[in-house]
């Protein structure tokens, strides 16, 4: 992929969290290239990976197991596999230092991402969350990153206060809005708030981030146009379609060993139409 491709793909992915007229930015995450261009076929504006699907495809569980040659080469087959923009969901980037991260990232956009989403969950029981001005930190070297690449990537920086469930529940939103605005003044495009779900809590997320607001959605949450009205402008599925997939497949599994029939293969993907898909697939990745 050109940098000038590259740039454009960028600078669309930006305007999608801003220009909210037709509802929020609906972000699908893939896990490889065939969900990527199944995706792409149902007319998705943008792809975002997810760590734990790439993850759980690779054969590792979450949190950075993944080592980051075998997630950015995946985050490239994604990358150039599809048109429309990708970002890529980078964990805590890979990295203990910001000059780390920073490289993380610039390998990122050297896949083909437009956009990275960085946490500040650490996956300690202990200390669940990195101390705000660490990630800030981090959230520049991610910006300067993307400078010294040329590719005008969407940062989004991510808060998992509630998502870890960290501190008093009555104190969570309080802070989720300070760290959140911290990253904004760090550099971050969008600011992502995983693990909410009621409407009140969202709409306090949205009206106090100096930033477009990203949600998780799934059940349990509100619909995406909902979501909308409230004031969300980007909503992404994380591992759910992954997870509900692999949930598709332990039934197909459970149904041939008890009563060997396949009814639960119906309504597939056509084997000629997957032929079709990733043969455009893989000749974009070789142009």
């Amino acid at each position: 992929m050109s940098h000038d491709t590259q740039r454009a793909r960028a600078r669309a992915f930006l305007d999608l969290h801003t220009d909210t007229t037709d509802g929020p930015l609906l972000l699908a995450n893939a896990w490889d290239a065939a969900s990527a261009v199944v995706f792409e076929r149902l007319g998705v504006a943008a792809v975002g990976t997810s760590s734990a699907g790439v993850a759980a495809s690779l054969g590792y569980p979450d949190g950075e197991h993944v080592p980051r040659e075998e997630m950015i080469a995946a985050i490239d087959r994604i990358a150039g596999s599809v048109a429309v923009p990708v970002s890529a969901d980078i964990e805590a980037g890979y990295g203990d230092t910001p000059e780390a991260v920073a490289e993380t990232v610039a390998r990122t956009l050297d896949a083909g991402a437009v956009g990275v989403n960085l946490e500040d969950g650490t996956g300690d029981p202990e200390n669940p969350l990195r101390p705000t001005a660490e990630h800030a930190a981090r959230i520049r070297a991610a910006r300067e990153a993307d400078d010294d690449v040329g590719v005008p990537a969407v940062v989004n920086g991510r808060t998992d206060v509630f998502w870890a469930g960290v501190g008093d529940e009555a104190d969570r939103l309080d802070r989720a809005v300070e760290r959140a605005n911290a990253y904004v003044d760090a550099g971050s495009d969008c600011v992502f708030v995983p693990g909410v779900a009621d409407a009140e809590t969202i709409d306090a997320l949205a009206t106090r981030i100096d930033a477009p607001l990203n949600v998780l959605g799934g059940p349990g949450a509100p619909s995406v146009p909902e979501l909308g009205d409230l004031g969300v402008a980007r909503v992404s599925v994380g591992s759910g379609p992954m997870r509900a997939t692999l949930g598709k497949l332990e039934s197909i599994g459970e149904e041939l060993l008890e009563t060997g029939t396949y009814e639960g293969m119906e309504g597939g993907v056509p084997y000629g139409d997957l032929a079709e898909l990733l043969s455009a697939a893989r000749a974009r990745r070789e142009e």
